[in-house]
């Protein structure tokens, strides 16, 4: 049941992407690569597609196989974030309207989130009750997305963290011997690698907000459902401190620059190191693919240090 979910949205996405790419960039759905010489345009907001297939590959095995009615409210739940982020891509909501509306869109998990307290070390079990439910399982669904959403950039980036951080969650999930709630969570992992495939360096494809939010909310979704509240954040502690870097910039009240450039060698031209994937760049000369791999690297330390804890820690 899992390698079936699993794999059949990773084949139909890797399949249908060249489909995808040729029908939205007839339809001038691109955006510009900015890291390449003569800023060329790339197909943009491939993330639906993840969604679609997801659902898709969700609907098909369940012809199969029998699953809890968590798997599909979670899809539900990722659906609306995905559904979100395609209106983010094609109007300006505002800040805090957004984080209103995804906080809301999380609601459908709390009835099903079997897992109420917190494993703290030599601690041991705390039970959160109400407050797990009704705080705890909405805001970590709306950090997760919005995390992922904003540690992006460079080819392949954010999908490829992404994807990271949803094998390392489902590892887990299979080490402890509980995956029957997280099919849907492992089609959309599926999924994502296969349009990683197409958004990695040299990109043909970029995943927008619809892809990054949907894929954001299937990390938080997993992370509630499972109760791995610990090892999550420590999985995504490269995500939060890209974050508070962010935090920082906005209380220095720095210049608001969202891209650097490429110098003529292709290495990376930044602007200043106040965003985690413009560190290395900003003291040594790597190119886009270079710095990619280094926040992978980043991120799969703390992703093996999160499935190493014991048990749902």
């Amino acid at each position: 049941m899992l390698t079936s979910n699993f794999l059949v949205p990773l084949v139909i996405t890797a399949v249908s992407m060249p489909y995808f790419i040729r029908k939205l960039t007839e339809n001038n759905i691109v955006a510009k690569d900015v890291y390449k010489k003569g800023l060329p345009t790339v197909a943009d907001r491939g993330g639906t597609a993840i969604l679609l297939i997801a659902m898709l590959s969700l609907s098909m095995n369940s012809l199969f196989f029998k699953f809890t009615s968590t798997n599909y409210v979670a899809m539900i739940v990722i659906a609306l974030f995905g559904l979100f982020g395609i209106l983010d891509d094609m109007i300006n909501i505002g800040r805090a309207s957004k984080f209103l509306i995804m906080y809301y869109c999380s609601y459908p998990l709390i009835q099903y989130a079997t897992h109420t307290a917190v494993t703290l070390p030599s601690v041991g079990d705390l039970e959160l009750g109400i407050i797990y439910l009704q705080l705890i399982v909405p805001t970590y669904v709306l950090v997760a997305s919005n995390l992922v959403n904003m540690h992006s950039g460079y080819n392949g980036l954010s999908s490829g963290l992404a994807i990271i951080v949803l094998i390392s969650l489902i590892i887990k999930s299979v080490l402890i011997n509980d995956i029957e709630n997280i099919i849907s969570v492992v089609s959309v992992t599926g999924a994502t690698l296969g349009f990683y495939f197409y958004e990695r360096y040299p990109a043909r494809i970029f995943w927008g907000n619809v892809g990054s939010l949907t894929v954001g909310a299937s990390i938080g979704a997993i992370i509630v459902i499972q109760g791995f509240i610990i090892s999550g954040f420590i999985m995504l502690i490269p995500h939060t401190v890209n974050f508070l870097m962010y935090v920082y910039w906005k209380i220095k009240k720095y210049p608001a620059v969202k891209f650097g450039k490429i110098r003529e060698d292709g290495t990376l031209d930044v602007p200043n190191n106040l965003t985690l994937k413009w560190v290395l760049p900003y003291y040594y000369r790597l190119n886009e693919k270079q710095a990619t791999y280094a926040m992978f690297l980043l991120t799969s330390v703390f992703c093996v240090a999160g499935i190493l804890l014991p048990g749902r820690l």
